[in-house]
């Protein structure tokens, strides 16, 4: 296979016989046309199968190593269908400090009496098997775990999973198949929110399951025709468009994070940085053994504590204020109002999601700007560290 950088580059240029498009055309069609009874060229019903569609999801298949893929409405999409091919009795095991809406789907779908499941670290492989149920069919990693970049170790956990026979699920969004390769690691499913990186340029919604085995893959299509969740083509479209720019936008997305990071370690009114790139984060050697680069996603705390986060936020300028990630634009939030506001209180707190906690998703900007907005925020929350600051940016520019 050609290296990843080719593949995407050239996606989809196979796709148009007819006119010999590079740009792999978009079948905004619903419906397809028989060529006789019971005779069709592949396709019948957009729902069921898109020829842009199955582009994108043999990409992504190609990119993973996996068996293939299946193209969501959104990562939350992705996760439901996951969810939906388990049995009603069947328990679900998944990282304590994951993504606000995968707890509360979890923690819905465990009140209706769907399934019941065990929020753990498992960063700890023993929590995994101390949460271990006859009846255990599913294992939830977020690996780097958004917004406090824990990691797992995935070799290890796979070992237990793959002992005890349970499939092991990793959210793999915050890297990218270029970053962290899920099924050389021990997954068995790989998902992502394709909204984030793989797209990249914050203009649509959308998901994606890559499969390892032929057998887990026919169930996540059978499970998301059957429920109606996958993609429509033009979203498709969009993310085949955004992944054909994912290696240089990861580099320029992980140089910029890199940077933040060793600033903002130094910087007096911040109380903690957490970024596997740098050397003091507990996981940074895990991360050069399991990852192939750090990503563009980093949180840290102020010593002044949450009453200074409001004028934090409100005092930027490169940075937007909003709770996505991913994007070729530089984002600025408070993840316990925000991006995890609907976990319950109990399960933030487990998690170490405070309100002094502030999350960032560095762009592909200038880092000079980076810095500077950064620093001119930061002066709200530590007046008198703002000359100082502004020394360490020069320094680091």
């Amino acid at each position: 296979m050609a290296h990843p950088a080719t593949l995407l580059a050239l996606s989809g240029q196979g796709l148009d016989g007819t006119f010999n498009s590079i740009v792999p055309p978009i079948y905004q069609s619903s419906i397809f046309r028989f060529e006789d009874v019971g005779v069709t060229k592949g396709y019948d019903y957009t729902r069921s199968g898109n020829p842009t569609r199955d582009t994108l999801e043999t990409l992504l298949g190609d990119l993973e190593g996996g068996a293939g893929a299946v193209a969501t409405t959104s990562g939350m999409a992705a996760v439901s269908t996951v969810l939906a091919t388990l049995d009603a009795d069947a328990h679900v095991i998944c990282s304590h400090d994951c993504y606000g809406g995968t707890e509360r789907l979890l923690v819905t779908l465990a009140a209706q009496g769907k399934l019941s499941v065990s929020f753990v670290d498992l960063t700890d492989a023993s929590a995994f098997a101390e949460a271990l149920r006859p009846n255990t069919r599913l294992a939830w990693v977020e690996t780097p775990s958004n917004p406090l970049l824990r990691l797992v170790d995935l070799n290890a956990l796979s070992v237990l999973t793959r002992a005890a026979g349970v499939t092991l699920a990793v959210d793999n969004t915050l890297l990218s198949p270029l970053q962290q390769r899920s099924f050389d690691l021990g997954a068995d499913l790989v998902v992502y929110s394709t909204t984030k990186y793989l797209n990249g340029h914050s203009d649509v919604v959308g998901g994606a399951i890559i499969a390892r085995t032929e057998a887990l893959l026919e169930s996540i299509r059978f499970t998301a025709n059957a429920f109606g969740t996958i993609a429509q083509p033009f979203d498709c479209w969009l993310v085949l468009r955004g992944l054909k720019t994912l290696p240089v936008r990861l580099q320029q997305h992980e140089a910029n994070a890199l940077a933040v990071a060793r600033f903002l370690a130094g910087h007096p009114a911040v109380a903690e940085v957490y970024y596997p790139g740098l050397e003091t984060h507990p996981g940074h050697e895990l991360a050069l053994r399991q990852q192939r680069g750090f990503g563009g996603l980093l949180s840290f705390r102020l010593r002044a504590g949450a009453e200074a986060v409001p004028d934090v936020l409100r005092a930027t300028t490169v940075f937007t204020l909003a709770e996505s990630l991913g994007g070729v634009e530089s984002l600025i939030e408070q993840p316990a109002t925000m991006s995890h506001a609907s976990m319950r209180p109990e399960q933030r707190a487990e998690a170490g999601i405070t309100d002094d906690l502030i999350r960032v998703s560095i762009g592909i900007e200038h880092i000079g700007d980076l810095l500077g907005d950064l620093a001119q925020a930061l002066a709200h929350a530590l007046p008198e560290a703002a000359t100082a600051t502004e020394d360490a940016v020069l320094t680091l520019t």
